[in-house]
């Protein structure tokens, strides 16, 4: 390798590290809008908020079932790497998993209205959901087994799939009555999951 080689070597590492960051920014941008307007919230409002244009939304996203993909690709594994965060800077292993089921129920906001748009790509929808089940289960798993194993929660009939597949429940009556407060009900029934002293 010459010292050109190695030139374009470094250069291009920062344009990759530069466009991974863009295109994280429009990600965040377009979940921020969709939990507050919904995923057919219009593109302009998704370029706005990341503060580009039309345009370098649809170069990265030639269509909204793309990026609604990429958005939920991007919250999925933002809600993966979270619960060992969590569980490193919370005071306790409850805690962790409260906050970590809190990022969640954002998620589940997010992703609201995504079965409906692809619909027509039922096989892509299952991949999506396996995915989701792939990364995240065994992140709730771990905060779960952590909680037990400190004596916060009762260890008895855990299972983070069945955890998980309540809250969502939970998570469904929200976007149909603004009456409906599924912040409150997850967190009683995570606040039940304590052991009783």
């Amino acid at each position: 390798m010459n010292d050109s080689d190695q030139a374009e070597g470094h250069a291009a590492r920062p344009k990759r590290a530069d466009a991974r960051r863009n295109k994280e920014t429009l990600l965040d941008a377009a979940a921020a809008v969709f939990v507050m307007s919904g995923v057919e919230a219009p593109v302009r409002d998704v370029a706005a908020k990341a503060g580009v244009g039309t345009a370098t939304i649809y170069r990265h996203f030639p269509t909204r079932a793309d990026l609604i993909i990429a958005v939920y690709r991007h919250q999925v594994e933002a809600c993966a790497d979270a619960g060992p965060a969590l569980l490193e800077s919370s005071a306790t292993a409850h805690a962790a998993l409260g906050q970590w089921i809190n990022l969640f129920v954002d998620f589940l906001v997010t992703k609201h209205g995504l079965a409906a748009v692809l619909q027509s790509d039922n096989a892509g929808f299952e991949t999506l959901h396996a995915y989701f089940l792939d990364r995240l289960v065994p992140v709730c798993t771990r905060l779960l087994d952590a909680a037990a194993g400190s004596g916060e929660i009762r260890s008895e009939h855990l299972d983070a799939y069945a955890l998980m597949r309540g809250v969502g429940n939970l998570c469904v009556g929200a976007g149909s009555d603004p009456r409906y407060d599924a912040r409150q009900l997850v967190e009683l029934l995570i606040a039940g999951l304590r052991q009783p002293h």
